[in-house]
């Protein structure tokens, strides 16, 4: 890794330049084999001064994990005045988006959640959780989803993680075939847990 430029940013810019950065050291190398040395040089510091901003390499990469996911889930979300089918389309339409435009950031938090970090886990964990959790405002009308629809839309984040990962590395597919792929499959997960309909009104 090449030594970055240094320059003088204040502390918030300064951290903020630093978990960019982890974002892309932790998607091309797992995290027991990077050194703090590594993350010093890359970024152009020295590793007291890491240690300023970081109080040790852990804390950096929760730091690197918690944005990513942040991000994620800002640049995914729906308009919550759309009828139901037409936010799982935009759902889907803007995960892409995320995907594609943050491919290495994408990668991190699917990482993360295979190590064996409890905070880590806990992030990643608690992401999906959130994206399940606005399919199913979308779709269960304000009322308490039941357990099958539950489980079918907490299946269908794990298939999209997975399908878009396996997109990202190997190609093989349009992106337009991938988000039809996508969209109809949580339809089918949609219809078979026994949602009403696809496409009332979202709630507000």
């Amino acid at each position: 890794m090449a030594p970055a430029k240094r320059s003088r940013l204040t502390l918030d810019a300064r951290r903020e330049q630093l978990v960019e950065l982890g974002t892309e050291i932790f998607a091309e190398r797992p995290f027991d084999e990077i050194s703090i040395e590594d993350i010093a040089v890359a970024a152009g510091i020295s590793k007291g001064l890491l240690y300023h901003y970081f109080p040790s390499k852990r804390d950096f990469y929760v730091e690197v994990v918690r944005q990513a996911c942040a991000l994620m889930e800002h640049e995914t979300a729906t308009d919550p005045a759309l009828a139901a089918l037409e936010r799982v389309e935009q759902g889907v339409e803007r995960y892409l988006d995320y995907v594609a435009g943050h491919a290495r950031g994408y990668s991190t938090v699917l990482r993360a959640g295979i190590g064996a970090d409890p905070e880590v886990l806990a992030l990643v964990e608690a992401s999906r959780g959130r994206m399940a959790e606005r399919i199913l405002a979308g779709v269960a009308q304000g009322e308490e989803p039941p357990a099958l629809l539950r489980l079918a839309v907490r299946g269908w984040v794990g298939f999209a993680e997975a399908a878009a990962l396996d997109w990202l590395e190997h190609g093989g597919a349009e992106r337009e075939d991938l988000r039809e792929l996508l969209v109809q499959t949580l339809l089918g997960a949609l219809r078979t847990a026994g949602e009403l309909d696809a496409r009332a009104p979202a709630p507000a």
